[in-house]
């Protein structure tokens, strides 16, 4: 994997936005890994000190991880001083607002890939862009959709559902979220086919991310669903009973690989990862936590029926790490606990935290 071309050499710098999310802090950290300088950007420098005390402590060091403060990614020149000798871009950051009125959540997302674009129109060092969209921009996860995903494969109902008239129930606030992310990407290939960018344009769409947490926050958000399966709360899968579950670690490859790989240009790449329902799961738990209590078989779990072409992301990962096939759905599982449990102690009870009778799993694992 040494002797493979790449966009960029080793040693320029990456900026990674959103860097304290489960997904950007993977991303940053496998970029430092492979020898990559890492410019993160943040909204708030307290809370993401625990990046610079520990996980990326060595690299903050010696000057190869920094931060980058951006109080409002929305913003017209947001990232214009952020962008500057940079040699490629992951733009992992999303508004995350549940916020159910789409006159407000939706222009202020597509603005924030708006913004980035056009900042790297003016820095000439940069030579590819890659963009975190979402499955949900794609299409729903329910059972009996039967669609096949294609680049030009989008979530429709979610956009008509958000558009429709108020009053703006706060149910409604995952479809807007979705939708904005169907705006935010339609705006990216726009971008790239109007303005013909001197830099390489791809967008990885991800399903429901689980795995190792670099951070007790991380815990709280994506991936908590499986901790509160482990402690016989079902809310998530009342909702859900079907999913495609991907492991982080995956999802940041398919990300610097996208970056790296001069042969990967205007690509969706769909990083799906395992058919499961709470059933698989705790099958997996039960394996690998034969001490502990855990409920019976859920009676209402199903199984996806979307699709999508995934060759080209594999061939990715085999090409990028020497992986064959995603991560195995139970060590995606048994790290996403080991780092829950461990962490427990540290801020209390998740399930009673952030999933209670009245809230949804949606308003968490989107998190990027």
């Amino acid at each position: 994997m040494t002797d493979l071309k790449k966009n960029i050499p080793k040693g320029a710098l990456v900026i990674v936005t959103g860097v304290t999310g489960f997904v950007g802090s993977h991303i940053a950290k496998a970029l430092l890994e492979r020898g990559y300088r890492v410019r993160g950007t943040v909204r708030d420098v307290e809370k993401a000190a625990w990046l610079v005390k520990s996980v990326l402590k060595d690299y903050a060091d010696t000057g190869r991880f920094e931060f980058c403060y951006i109080p409002d990614i929305a913003a017209t020149k947001a990232y214009d001083e952020a962008i500057q000798g940079v040699s490629a871009i992951a733009h992992v950051a999303s508004i995350l607002s549940m916020d159910p009125d789409p006159t407000k959540v939706i222009p202020a997302t597509v603005a924030g890939v708006t913004s980035i674009l056009n900042a790297a129109m003016k820095e000439p060092s940069v030579k590819s862009f890659v963009y975190t969209s979402s499955l949900g921009a794609a299409t729903m996860l329910a059972p009996g959709n039967e669609a096949y995903v294609t680049k030009g494969t989008y979530n429709d109902f979610a956009t008509k559902a958000s558009l429709a008239p108020p009053p703006y129930e706060a149910g409604r606030g995952m479809l807007t979220y979705m939708a904005s992310k169907v705006a935010a990407e339609k705006a990216l290939w726009k971008f790239a086919e109007q303005q013909r960018p001197h830099f390489t344009i791809s967008s990885v769409v991800p399903s429901v991310i689980i795995g190792e947490a670099l951070n007790k926050v991380h815990n709280e958000g994506d991936g908590a669903w499986v901790r509160t399966l482990y402690d016989g709360n079902t809310v998530f899968w009342n909702s859900m009973p079907a999913i495609f579950a991907v492991d982080v670690k995956d999802v940041a490859a398919i990300h610097f690989a996208a970056i790296l790989d001069p042969e990967v240009a205007n690509a969706r790449l769909h990083v799906w990862g395992h058919k499961c329902n709470a059933n698989d799961l705790l099958t997996i738990m039960r394996k690998n936590y034969p001490h502990h209590e855990l409920i019976d078989d859920l009676a209402n779990q199903t199984v996806l029926s979307i699709s999508a072409d995934f060759s080209e992301p594999l061939a990715l990962l085999k090409k990028w790490t020497d992986q064959n096939g995603w991560r195995p759905l139970e060590d995606s599982v048994v790290e996403n606990l080991h780092y829950n449990l461990k962490g427990l102690d540290l801020y209390g009870s998740i399930s009673k935290r952030r999933f209670s009778e009245t809230s949804s799993f949606l308003d968490d694992h989107y998190s990027y």
